[in-house]
């Protein structure tokens, strides 16, 4: 195991103190059972981690975040994996907030971050489109300078929470000549604007969280513009390479592991606890093992002050390696559950057996490798960061 400083250890204690106090226990049970949580279950618990001066940990102070450092946020991100929590909401202060904080307009810091901070509107996430999900960069959704607006046609999809949030951060073309890179640029823009469509997608799990969000003449006021027109391509590269505390989801996979090897003690297989089989038990323990190792990787990634290409490359092999263990647990968690797992949410006593919802929870898993760029393109970018680096 990583040795921690003495402050990192009295944080760590604060948190949980923090989380065994604070966090409703019904909510804890739905997020344990692997429920979706709901719209106000994310306000409620972003104004909670803001009133304690935690709504932001990846933000600077003085822009109302905690002003932690990448080890600290690691550690914050792990107590709220292990409880299970929430982490801040992954849209607004992740993602957005960042930049904003580094490429937003000073209006725009001043009439957006206090917003996302306290949660007073929820963001999703317009970048994946028919065609053009895993290469994103081919992306068709147009927006056409008009005076002091912009008019948006187009279509994104697999917009997960586009049906209850309050805005979209959405990138679209605004020069079709330039190159797939060049020309993509970053547009806030109201759900409630006329022309915005969503509909829903119901997932292979039977669940509603992603959405199609169809762009009719939506017209955007200019001021929405993020930095620089044509620049969203450097914006979106940004957020991945700004995720490194959280990209590999280590904790959240432990979590997972922790609640089969439960499960496990509680199933009889054979006419012995499951738990005690050899071959769980090896599949458990071989886990348990790569997800240190993965571990140690974030941790030195963490350390490193490395070169924007390196960061971002360093984020590839995060995700890459910690998606797949993450699905190789809930591959795990599905043979704990056996056939009980096979029930889907509407079946009269659905959830009456904490081993139900398991089956559920693995089909949606297999998004993982998916969402967040795709693995063979994560794959692409260290090739191409191998070949631009080696003498």
């Amino acid at each position: 195991m990583r040795v921690e400083s003495e402050a990192l250890q009295v944080l760590r204690q604060e948190i949980r103190t923090f989380l065994d106090t604070e966090l409703d226990q019904e909510f804890r049970a739905r997020l344990r059972r692997g429920e979706f949580p709901k719209r106000d279950d994310l306000v409620s618990w972003q104004r909670k981690l803001s009133g304690r001066g935690w709504g932001a940990p990846n933000w600077p102070r003085e822009f109302g975040g905690a002003g932690w450092s990448d080890f600290e946020q690691l550690v914050f991100l792990e107590e709220c994996s292990a409880a299970p929590a929430p982490a801040p909401h992954v849209f607004n202060i992740t993602m957005l907030g960042p930049v904003l904080i580094k490429f937003g307009s000073q209006v725009q810091r001043e009439l957006w971050l206090p917003k996302l901070l306290s949660a007073e509107v929820l963001f999703c996430q317009g970048f994946s489109e028919p065609g053009s999900g895993s290469d994103l960069a081919s992306l068709r959704t147009a927006a056409v300078r008009e005076g002091d607006e912009y008019v948006v046609n187009g279509q994104k999809i697999w917009t997960t929470s586009a049906h209850y949030a309050d805005w979209i951060f959405c990138l679209v073309r605004t020069n079709p000549d330039a190159k797939k890179q060049q020309g993509i640029s970053l547009l806030l823009i109201d759900m409630k604007s006329p022309g915005v469509t969503v509909r829903p997608i119901i997932s292979i799990d039977g669940r509603h969280s992603l959405n199609e969000v169809f762009f009719d003449n939506v017209r955007v006021p200019a001021a929405n513009l993020v930095g620089e027109e044509n620049r969203g391509w450097d914006y979106a590269r940004f957020l991945l390479g700004n995720e490194r505390a959280s990209i590999a989801g280590v904790a959240r996979t432990r979590e997972r592991l922790a609640y089969a090897r439960e499960l496990a003690s509680r199933t009889t297989r054979n006419g012995g606890p499951l738990s005690d089989d050899p071959e769980f038990r090896s599949r458990s323990l071989r886990l348990e093992a790569e997800l240190e190792a993965l571990d140690r990787t974030q941790y030195r990634l963490l350390g490193e002050q490395s070169a924007p290409a390196e960061r971002v490359a360093g984020a590839s092999v995060l995700k890459v390696k910690g998606t797949e263990l993450f699905q190789r647990t809930m591959d795990l968690l599905t043979d704990v559950a056996g056939t009980t797992g096979l029930r889907l949410p509407g079946e009269a006593g659905f959830d009456e057996d904490p081993r139900e919802p398991l089956g559920v929870s693995h089909l949606y898993s297999r998004a993982a490798s998916i969402y967040g760029g795709a693995n063979e393109v994560q794959k692409n970018i260290l090739a191409k960061h191998v070949f631009d680096t080696t003498p």
